[in-house]
């Protein structure tokens, strides 16, 4: 492998957004850099070279990964042979600590500076995972405050860097804008479900997601509904849904923030979909669901109160969740017309999200692509500038 080439391993679609920024502030320090590994769209129109479709490590949950668990290990031995048998300038590993932690262990070993972007929730659950993280990685860089201190407790290096969203979002984007590029009426209420990123989220989710809707449309017939498709395979699993259930529902493919600038309320699954709700400051109702045998796994281990960002990041039950078998259609129906049609509601947390927001606004893509570089520096004695 060339001397300058990193190699990146992102699991889904934020990672591939987290991935793509980076990619690019490494570039303003070197425009020579080389980018492999597993990616997605983003990082792929930066030149980058993905091994395999990045769709093929985004799974979720205790017992879905068994079913694919073959052909991720073949994949962690693939990448593991590759890299140790040509090493890499560094290796990041964006989330997906189950499959980038043993990975960056490995190249750790034979002296590959690893940097694991975005912290894994051993404040949360699994605690002993911040063990394997210190095996693991040189540095951890963090996406939210709180970490930090956790990690200096047990000495491992890392760093709150922000989130890249946080310094975008929401851009440009207005409401009007949105409605008119996603076709829908200026002066009419909107509602939009974003039932996940991936297939298990989407099966867990949506179904009960649009028949709520649906139930609230004949409720308020003026409103409208916007259903976020975050990929093209989700696109197909949607509209099949759709063409099942009926109703006047839009679905947009690869418009999530266009979908949330122009909606009123947000039902959402919980995930990174909370933080670009959030940061649009949107209302909203969060929603997690995993087959009945591993929530159970992950409600045993959970350490904290909540599952979603902005709660997490609050400390407090900014917004309300819903989990598993709290899942209803009339819940789902009379919590989002709360949502929509209620300004106490909607103010109280509109105005803790703009808090959050300016917290995490910390120009994530430079402060990471600093401290990859500081760690080069230290393993390597090479500038990133120079190789």
């Amino acid at each position: 492998m060339a001397s300058n080439s990193i190699v990146i391993i992102a699991g889904e679609a934020s990672g591939d957004v987290l991935g793509a920024g980076l990619m690019r502030a490494l570039l303003a320090h070197n425009p020579n850099l080389k980018f492999e590994g597993v990616g997605g769209p983003a990082m792929l129109e930066l030149g980058f070279h993905s091994l395999v479709p990045m769709e093929r490590l985004a799974v979720m949950g205790l017992v879905e990964v068994l079913g694919r668990l073959p052909e991720l290990l073949a994949l962690r031995r693939r990448l593991r042979k590759r890299y140790i048998a040509s090493p890499p300038l560094a290796m990041i590993g964006i989330d997906a600590p189950d499959f980038n932690l043993n990975l960056e262990t490995h190249l750790k070993r034979v002296g590959v500076p690893t940097v694991h972007y975005v912290s894994p929730s051993v404040w949360a659950w699994r605690e002993e995972r911040v063990f394997t993280v210190a095996k693991a990685c040189h540095h951890v860089l963090a996406l939210l405050p709180f970490e930090v201190p956790y990690y200096s407790k047990h000495q491992i290096p890392a760093t709150f860097v922000g989130h890249r969203l946080a310094d975008e979002l929401p851009g440009q984007w207005t409401q009007e804008k949105a409605r008119n590029q996603l076709n829908l009426a200026i002066d009419k209420p909107v509602l939009a479900l974003l039932p996940g990123s991936r297939a298990m989220e989407v099966k867990q989710l949506a179904e009960e997601f649009i028949l709520a809707a649906l139930a609230l449309q004949q409720r308020h017939p003026q409103l409208q509904v916007v259903l976020a498709a975050a990929n093209e395979a989700r696109y197909q699993q949607l509209q099949i849904l759709l063409q099942e259930m009926g109703g006047d529902i839009h679905l947009a493919l690869e418009q999530t923030r266009a979908v949330l600038a122009a909606a009123d309320a947000v039902l959402v699954a919980s995930g990174t979909a909370t933080l670009e709700t959030m940061l649009f400051a949107k209302p909203m109702l969060v929603c997690y669901r995993l087959s009945g045998l591993s929530y159970r796994l992950f409600k045993r281990k959970l350490q904290v109160p909540y599952v979603s960002l902005p709660n997490l990041l609050a400390g407090t039950g900014v917004v309300e969740e819903l989990l598993q078998d709290q899942i209803s259609v009339a819940k789902l129906v009379d919590k989002v017309q709360n949502l929509l049609f209620d300004p106490s509601i909607r103010e109280q947390q509109q105005q803790a999200f703009h808090a959050m927001h300016d917290m995490l606004a910390q120009n994530a893509d430079e402060q990471a692509a600093k401290v990859v570089a500081q760690v080069i520096a230290e393993q390597t004695g090479k500038e990133l500038k120079d190789v």
